[in-house]
């Protein structure tokens, strides 16, 4: 199984050519853990992170 690829600015995961959250291209495979967010507004994780979208996360990148 290929490793899903990640944004580097925003580290959302991403599937197609470009980050749907930042619109940005630059991504990596390199990734450790993951954060699921359901509703970022509510969320005291996302809030610290500073995240502004739902999806998956990775929690460090390479």
């Amino acid at each position: 199984m290929a490793k899903r690829k990640v944004c580097r600015k925003c580290k959302l995961f991403v599937e197609g050519e470009v980050c749907p959250a930042c619109k940005n291209n630059n991504f990596t495979d390199n990734w450790q853990g993951r954060l699921f967010v359901n509703n970022f507004e509510k969320s005291d994780i996302a809030q610290k992170m500073e995240l502004k979208f739902n999806g998956e996360y990775a929690i460090k990148i390479r």
